[in-house]
């Protein structure tokens, strides 16, 4: 048994979907007849806490909920997937967090959140759980809650920090720099570096440069089908990580979040393993959940995306760019 008693922990949001099935995204004002209506349980989160728990790590949750049906039972199913729910709270008062999500036929999706229980999550639980963040591997945060909170919890852990930078926001210096792994999609490296795209390498090449600039360290940006890229502090070389092709992409929500969640896994199960390895293994388990309705549902189990043994023999799927 390691000395640590969790592999990754997550302080982050806890959102319940509510999904709505499309032919297409509606445009401004229009109405548009949905296919199919489900719910279920989101929030960046405690979506990346699950993809973590799925794939065999040791997982611990710090996040509010609503003193509402909805906290409750989003606690006790985070329960289900072997997380440690002691430090997720019910508030009195507050509303469980939502997100409406619409989903349309090739994949695409829009997504409205309202925070609810989330906003409540502060500094103050970071004091109060401070030999947790001793307990832990990987420490993984996200924006979906307040940034003070954030910052407490990423100045508070000394191992491996993983900073999701989403939904896009502008950002101070001193957060850019707080964790040790700051990743993005291509348009919230846009957003953050004042480009007009991020849409391919070379261009998420020039945005890893700008962020590197602005103070963050490892920098990876996430480029959906076409792969991921990443540098590692005061390091000129860049490399490609390439994507992970499937046959049919049924619903890209969470695949985000599968990535991350599985990033911080393969970081705290293989912690000699090159980062390229970690991000080519990370770039599978997201490959696998595209393929499948939902955002936790569609997360892989330990067993069901083919991993070499060692990750080391991922090292082709990098280049250097």
């Amino acid at each position: 048994m390691s000395s640590y008693g969790y592999d990754v922990l997550v302080f982050g949001s806890c959102i319940v979907d509510f999904i709505s099935y499309v032919p297409r995204l509606p445009k401004v004002g229009e109405t548009l007849h949905g296919t199919r209506f489900a719910t279920g349980n989101g929030g960046k989160g405690a979506n990346q806490c699950v993809a973590a728990a799925r794939l065999g790590s040791r997982t611990a949750m710090i996040g509010k909920l609503g003193d509402d049906p909805w906290g409750s039972a989003y606690r006790d199913a985070l329960a289900r997937e072997g997380v440690n729910v002691e430090q997720v709270d019910i508030v009195p008062g507050e509303s469980t967090g939502i997100a409406q999500i619409n989903v349309a036929d090739n994949g695409d999706n829009q997504i409205v959140i309202v925070t609810g229980a989330n906003k409540c999550l502060a500094p103050s639980d970071v004091a109060l759980r401070a030999s947790l963040f001793g307990k832990a591997r990987i420490l993984v945060c996200q924006l979906e809650t307040p940034l003070e909170g954030t910052m407490a919890a990423l100045a508070a852990f000394e191992g491996i920090s993983i900073l999701n930078a989403a939904p896009a926001e502008r950002l101070p210096r001193s957060v850019l720099a707080a964790a040790t792994i700051f990743c993005v999609n291509e348009t919230e490296a846009a957003l953050l570096t004042d480009m007009h795209e991020v849409s391919d390498v070379q261009q998420a090449k020039a945005a890893l440069f700008k962020l590197r600039d602005m103070g963050c360290k490892t920098v990876i940006i996430t480029l959906g089908e076409k792969g991921a890229i990443f540098a590692r502090p005061d390091d000129t070389e860049v490399y490609h990580v390439k994507p992970m092709k499937v046959a049919k992409v049924v619903d890209t929500t969470g695949a985000g979040d599968a990535f991350i969640g599985a990033l911080a896994h393969f970081l705290a199960k293989h912690p000699g393993a090159d980062l390229g390895c970690c991000i080519a293994a990370a770039n599978r388990v997201a490959a696998w959940s595209v393929q499948k309705p939902g955002t936790q549902t569609s997360f892989p189990r330990a067993g069901d995306v083919e991993l070499p043994g060692d990750l080391s023999n991922l090292l082709d799927q990098c280049e250097k760019v």
